[in-house]
């Protein structure tokens, strides 16, 4: 599994990383996330944190 999240679109919400912990982190100067691999949670959980992100700034590929 490869997660990807284009910087460009990151706003730092946060979203994904309160609904999946495990596989997604914030970047050291804690503006922007940063996938966790190999992931932590189960594929479900980060798709729906993908899905959640409300610029779409997240790739799951299996």
């Amino acid at each position: 599994m490869n997660i990807k999240i284009d910087k460009e679109k990151c706003i730092g919400c946060g979203t994904c990383v309160a609904l999946a912990p495990g596989s997604y982190k914030w970047s050291e100067d804690n503006l922007k996330a940063e996938a966790i691999l190999p992931p932590g949670d189960e594929l479900q959980t980060i798709k729906d944190a993908a899905t959640a992100c409300p610029t779409l700034a997240i790739a799951v590929e299996e």
